[in-house]
């Protein structure tokens, strides 16, 4: 009995050997760049909840950092070997290229723009976009915004959006979010242009402030390199089907998003991208 007990317990052994074998031969080999540097470094966002933002200990909170902190357990056995830098829409591209990161999940929406200075993997889920106003504003769709004052980050998808489709526009652009929030709550613009995911949220806590509902400039969004690294493309999208393939979205969003406003978010990794103004 004793060395039956023995035999199935070395079987036991093998098998989950065998199996964390082929989960990790899942993942094409690292680049030798990123294998020797021996931690992965991600930009990020701070202040793009429920994406990437700083928690209430004040470390990195939110979904994408879920993803980053992922891929780092799977290319070095430990969600610790990974450096976040915050990040913002407009430096986040610099960061990459001037090589301070080496890649970005970091709400960083597909545009032809963008794909001209970094290569995009696969798409890992699509974003739309919306207005935030006050709730007594008579702003009711996009065509209310003649003559008034928009707030919006720059270098966003709704800032290229608004200069192709809206051009003589009176524009306010900010650099984070908070302060593009705070602006529109001290009046320095009628309504503020961002992520529907993120201004979900800001209007959830607010009940002074309300979404438009015209949904526009809906875009996908996917992890950025730099041009040219096509070893490290084949590695993130392999850790992008597996992230999907095992359901880690949906434990990700359960953990950072509350019941009640879950389900647009859900929707934009699970169903196809909708047609948007």
């Amino acid at each position: 009995m004793r060395i039956f007990r023995r035999s199935l317990a070395a079987s036991a052994l093998l098998l989950g050997l065998a199996a964390g074998q082929a989960l990790a031969q899942q993942l094409p080999p690292l680049p030798q760049s990123i294998r020797e540097q021996g931690v992965l470094r991600a930009g990020v966002r701070c202040d793009q909840p429920p994406y990437g933002f700083r928690g209430p200990d004040g470390g990195y909170a939110g979904v994408e950092v879920e993803m980053a902190r992922q891929m780092a357990a799977w290319a070095f056995g430990s969600a610790d070997k990974i450096e976040l830098q915050c990040v913002t829409a407009a430096n986040r591209i610099p960061q990459l290229n001037a090589r301070r990161v080496d890649l970005l999940i970091a709400t960083l929406g597909v545009t032809p723009d963008r794909a001209r200075v970094v290569d995009f993997s696969e798409a890992y889920r699509w974003g739309g976009s919306d207005l935030l106003v006050r709730r007594d504003s008579p702003i009711r769709g996009l065509d209310d915004l003649q003559g008034r004052t928009v707030i919006m980050l720059s270098g966003t998808t709704q800032a290229a959006w608004f200069d192709a489709n809206m051009p003589n526009l009176n524009t306010l652009r900010l650099n984070t979010a908070s302060d593009a929030l705070q602006s529109l709550l001290q009046g320095r613009g009628e309504a503020y242009a961002h992520d529907a995911a993120t201004l979900i949220v800001i209007a959830a806590r607010d009940q002074n402030l309300r979404l438009v509902g015209e949904p526009f400039a809906v875009s996908d969004a996917a992890v950025g390199l730099r041009k040219n690294e096509p070893e490290w493309m084949a590695w993130i999208n392999a850790a992008l089907a597996r992230m999907k393939s095992e359901g880690l979205y949906t434990q990700w969003l359960e953990k950072w998003v509350p019941a009640e406003i879950r389900g647009p978010y859900t929707a934009a990794f699970t169903q196809p991208r909708p047609n948007a103004r």
